[in-house]
Protein backbone atom coordinates (compact mmCIF):
# COMPACT_ATOMS: atom_id res chain seq x y z
CA UNK A 1 0.00 0.00 0.00
CA UNK A 2 2.86 2.42 0.70
CA UNK A 3 4.27 1.97 -2.80
CA UNK A 4 0.80 2.39 -4.32
CA UNK A 5 0.23 5.62 -2.41
CA UNK A 6 3.66 6.91 -3.43
CA UNK A 7 2.96 6.41 -7.13
CA UNK A 8 -0.46 8.02 -6.90
CA UNK A 9 1.00 11.08 -5.15
CA UNK A 10 3.88 11.42 -7.66
CA UNK A 11 1.74 11.00 -10.79
CA UNK A 12 -1.21 13.14 -9.77
CA UNK A 13 0.74 15.66 -7.72
CA UNK A 14 3.16 16.50 -10.52
CA UNK A 15 0.32 17.27 -12.86
CA UNK A 16 -1.63 19.37 -10.39
CA UNK A 17 1.49 21.43 -9.66
CA UNK A 18 1.45 22.63 -13.25
CA UNK A 19 -2.31 22.98 -13.42
CA UNK A 20 -2.51 25.16 -10.31
CA UNK A 21 -0.66 28.06 -11.95
CA UNK A 22 -3.62 29.67 -13.73
CA UNK A 23 -6.66 27.40 -13.57
CA UNK A 24 -10.03 29.08 -14.15
CA UNK A 25 -8.50 32.57 -14.29
CA UNK A 26 -10.02 33.88 -17.53
CA UNK A 27 -12.84 33.05 -19.98
CA UNK A 28 -12.30 30.22 -22.45
CA UNK A 29 -11.10 30.97 -25.97
CA UNK A 30 -12.39 28.20 -28.25
CA UNK A 31 -10.02 28.86 -31.14
CA UNK A 32 -7.24 26.41 -30.19
CA UNK A 33 -7.24 22.79 -29.08
CA UNK A 34 -4.68 19.99 -28.96
CA UNK A 35 -6.46 16.89 -30.21
CA UNK A 36 -3.76 14.27 -30.63
CA UNK A 37 -2.97 10.80 -31.85
CA UNK A 38 -0.45 8.94 -29.72
CA UNK A 39 1.73 5.87 -29.95
CA UNK A 40 3.93 4.54 -27.15
CA UNK A 41 6.39 1.77 -26.39
CA UNK A 42 7.02 0.45 -22.88
CA UNK A 43 9.13 -1.88 -20.80
CA UNK A 44 6.79 -3.79 -18.47
CA UNK A 45 7.56 -4.82 -14.90
CA UNK A 46 5.36 -6.93 -12.61
CA UNK A 47 5.37 -5.97 -8.92
CA UNK A 48 3.50 -7.42 -5.94
CA UNK A 49 4.67 -10.89 -7.00
CA UNK A 50 4.82 -14.06 -4.91
CA UNK A 51 8.36 -14.84 -3.75
CA UNK A 52 8.83 -17.68 -6.26
CA UNK A 53 7.45 -15.82 -9.31
CA UNK A 54 10.01 -13.88 -11.34
CA UNK A 55 10.31 -12.19 -14.70
CA UNK A 56 12.76 -14.09 -16.86
CA UNK A 57 13.11 -12.01 -20.01
CA UNK A 58 12.22 -8.79 -21.80
CA UNK A 59 8.57 -7.78 -21.41
CA UNK A 60 7.28 -5.04 -23.66
CA UNK A 61 4.15 -3.19 -24.66
CA UNK A 62 2.58 -1.01 -27.33
CA UNK A 63 -0.17 1.55 -26.79
CA UNK A 64 -1.85 3.80 -29.36
CA UNK A 65 -5.01 5.85 -29.72
CA UNK A 66 -6.57 9.31 -29.91
CA UNK A 67 -7.17 11.96 -27.22
CA UNK A 68 -9.78 14.72 -27.39
CA UNK A 69 -8.50 17.96 -25.84
CA UNK A 70 -10.75 20.21 -23.71
CA UNK A 71 -8.89 23.41 -22.70
CA UNK A 72 -10.36 25.54 -19.93
CA UNK A 73 -8.23 28.69 -19.68
CA UNK A 74 -7.71 31.59 -22.07
CA UNK A 75 -4.02 30.79 -22.68
CA UNK A 76 -4.98 27.22 -23.64
CA UNK A 77 -2.18 25.91 -21.45
CA UNK A 78 -4.51 23.92 -19.17
CA UNK A 79 -6.99 21.30 -20.13
CA UNK A 80 -8.49 17.86 -19.80
CA UNK A 81 -7.85 15.06 -22.24
CA UNK A 82 -10.23 12.12 -22.75
CA UNK A 83 -9.28 9.42 -25.20
CA UNK A 84 -9.77 5.96 -26.59
CA UNK A 85 -6.98 3.56 -27.42
CA UNK A 86 -5.60 0.04 -27.63
CA UNK A 87 -2.77 -1.58 -25.71
CA UNK A 88 -0.88 -4.85 -26.18
CA UNK A 89 1.45 -6.11 -23.44
CA UNK A 90 3.59 -9.21 -23.06
CA UNK A 91 5.06 -10.50 -19.78
CA UNK A 92 7.82 -13.11 -19.84
CA UNK A 93 7.98 -14.85 -16.47
CA UNK A 94 7.88 -18.25 -14.76
CA UNK A 95 4.19 -18.40 -13.75
CA UNK A 96 2.66 -21.35 -15.60
CA UNK A 97 -1.06 -20.97 -16.38
CA UNK A 98 -2.88 -24.12 -17.46
CA UNK A 99 -6.10 -26.02 -16.95
CA UNK A 100 -7.08 -29.32 -15.39
CA UNK A 101 -8.82 -31.41 -18.03
CA UNK A 102 -11.32 -33.11 -15.69
CA UNK A 103 -12.94 -30.13 -13.96
CA UNK A 104 -11.63 -27.27 -16.14
CA UNK A 105 -10.14 -25.37 -13.20
CA UNK A 106 -7.18 -23.08 -13.75
CA UNK A 107 -3.71 -24.23 -12.73
CA UNK A 108 -1.21 -21.65 -11.48
CA UNK A 109 2.30 -22.91 -10.81
CA UNK A 110 5.69 -21.24 -10.37
CA UNK A 111 8.22 -23.01 -12.60
CA UNK A 112 11.65 -23.81 -11.23
CA UNK A 113 14.20 -24.03 -14.06
CA UNK A 114 16.39 -26.28 -11.91
CA UNK A 115 13.60 -28.86 -12.05
CA UNK A 116 11.61 -28.08 -15.22
CA UNK A 117 13.28 -27.25 -18.53
CA UNK A 118 11.23 -25.04 -20.86
CA UNK A 119 11.87 -22.73 -23.77
CA UNK A 120 9.12 -20.13 -23.40
CA UNK A 121 6.61 -19.07 -20.78
CA UNK A 122 4.69 -15.82 -21.17
CA UNK A 123 1.26 -14.26 -21.15
CA UNK A 124 -0.13 -11.36 -23.14
CA UNK A 125 -2.96 -8.91 -22.56
CA UNK A 126 -4.93 -6.99 -25.19
CA UNK A 127 -6.84 -3.98 -23.87
CA UNK A 128 -9.23 -1.23 -24.79
CA UNK A 129 -8.18 1.84 -22.81
CA UNK A 130 -9.78 5.16 -21.87
CA UNK A 131 -7.21 7.73 -20.65
CA UNK A 132 -8.45 10.68 -18.59
CA UNK A 133 -5.71 13.29 -18.15
CA UNK A 134 -5.20 16.68 -16.59
CA UNK A 135 -2.93 18.52 -19.03
CA UNK A 136 -0.45 21.38 -18.79
CA UNK A 137 1.58 22.55 -21.79
CA UNK A 138 3.53 25.64 -22.81
CA UNK A 139 1.97 25.77 -26.28
CA UNK A 140 -0.24 28.24 -28.10
CA UNK A 141 -1.82 28.47 -31.53
CA UNK A 142 1.51 29.57 -33.08
CA UNK A 143 3.90 27.46 -30.99
CA UNK A 144 4.14 23.81 -31.98
CA UNK A 145 7.23 22.78 -30.00
CA UNK A 146 6.54 22.95 -26.29
CA UNK A 147 6.87 21.33 -22.88
CA UNK A 148 4.03 19.23 -21.51
CA UNK A 149 2.93 17.40 -18.37
CA UNK A 150 -0.04 15.04 -18.59
CA UNK A 151 -1.23 13.04 -15.58
CA UNK A 152 -4.37 11.25 -14.49
CA UNK A 153 -6.21 7.94 -14.55
CA UNK A 154 -6.39 5.23 -17.16
CA UNK A 155 -9.32 2.83 -17.40
CA UNK A 156 -9.00 -0.41 -19.32
CA UNK A 157 -10.64 -3.68 -20.21
CA UNK A 158 -8.76 -6.84 -21.23
CA UNK A 159 -10.77 -8.12 -24.19
CA UNK A 160 -8.31 -10.93 -24.95
CA UNK A 161 -5.80 -12.84 -22.82
CA UNK A 162 -3.33 -15.48 -23.93
CA UNK A 163 -0.74 -17.51 -22.04
CA UNK A 164 1.84 -19.65 -23.84
CA UNK A 165 4.12 -22.35 -22.48
CA UNK A 166 6.52 -24.32 -24.66
CA UNK A 167 9.01 -27.07 -23.96
CA UNK A 168 10.26 -30.04 -25.97
CA UNK A 169 7.23 -31.98 -27.30
CA UNK A 170 4.79 -30.00 -25.15
CA UNK A 171 2.90 -26.75 -25.80
CA UNK A 172 0.18 -25.28 -23.61
CA UNK A 173 -2.00 -22.32 -24.61
CA UNK A 174 -4.62 -20.81 -22.31
CA UNK A 175 -7.08 -18.03 -23.11
CA UNK A 176 -9.99 -18.61 -20.72
CA UNK A 177 -8.86 -17.67 -17.19
CA UNK A 178 -11.81 -16.82 -14.87
CA UNK A 179 -9.39 -15.52 -12.22
CA UNK A 180 -8.20 -12.75 -14.55
CA UNK A 181 -9.22 -9.22 -13.49
CA UNK A 182 -10.29 -7.90 -16.88
CA UNK A 183 -11.27 -4.41 -15.73
CA UNK A 184 -8.13 -2.35 -15.19
CA UNK A 185 -7.47 0.90 -13.34
CA UNK A 186 -4.16 2.71 -13.19
CA UNK A 187 -2.42 6.06 -12.93
CA UNK A 188 -0.49 7.50 -15.84
CA UNK A 189 2.07 10.26 -16.14
CA UNK A 190 3.93 11.64 -19.14
CA UNK A 191 6.19 14.59 -19.67
CA UNK A 192 8.54 15.82 -22.35
CA UNK A 193 9.25 18.31 -25.11
CA UNK A 194 7.68 18.37 -28.57
CA UNK A 195 6.61 14.94 -29.87
CA UNK A 196 8.91 12.74 -27.75
CA UNK A 197 7.84 12.15 -24.15
CA UNK A 198 8.58 9.88 -21.22
CA UNK A 199 5.62 7.86 -19.89
CA UNK A 200 4.89 5.82 -16.75
CA UNK A 201 1.84 3.72 -15.92
CA UNK A 202 1.15 2.10 -12.55
CA UNK A 203 -1.71 -0.39 -12.14
CA UNK A 204 -3.90 0.04 -9.07
CA UNK A 205 -5.45 -3.44 -9.12
CA UNK A 206 -4.05 -6.96 -9.43
CA UNK A 207 -4.09 -8.98 -12.64
CA UNK A 208 -5.29 -12.19 -10.97
CA UNK A 209 -7.61 -13.03 -8.10
CA UNK A 210 -5.99 -16.36 -7.24
CA UNK A 211 -3.43 -17.99 -4.94
CA UNK A 212 -0.30 -20.03 -5.42
CA UNK A 213 1.02 -22.09 -2.52
CA UNK A 214 -1.32 -20.18 -0.20
CA UNK A 215 -0.03 -16.76 -1.32
CA UNK A 216 -2.01 -14.25 -3.35
CA UNK A 217 -0.68 -14.10 -6.91
CA UNK A 218 -1.41 -10.42 -7.33
CA UNK A 219 0.85 -9.05 -10.09
CA UNK A 220 0.54 -5.33 -10.75
CA UNK A 221 2.09 -3.98 -13.95
CA UNK A 222 4.34 -0.93 -14.05
CA UNK A 223 5.04 0.28 -17.59
CA UNK A 224 7.86 2.70 -18.39
CA UNK A 225 8.79 3.98 -21.83
CA UNK A 226 8.36 6.61 -24.54
CA UNK A 227 5.18 8.06 -25.98
CA UNK A 228 4.87 10.16 -29.13
CA UNK A 229 2.05 12.71 -29.46
CA UNK A 230 1.14 13.59 -33.03
CA UNK A 231 -1.22 16.46 -33.92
Amino acid sequence: MQMRSFFIIVFLGAGFAGLAQDIFTTPIDSSYREDQFYIGFTYNVLVDRPDNVNQTGFSGGLNLGFIRDVPFNNKRTLGIGVGLGLSVNTYVQNLFIGEEAQNETTIFRALDRDIITFDTNRFSTYLIEVPFHFRWRSSNIEKYKFWRIYTGLQLGYIYHFSSYFNQSNNTVRQTDVPELERFRLGTSFSFGFNAVNFQVYYALNDLFDAEIDGEQIGLQPIKVGLIFYLL
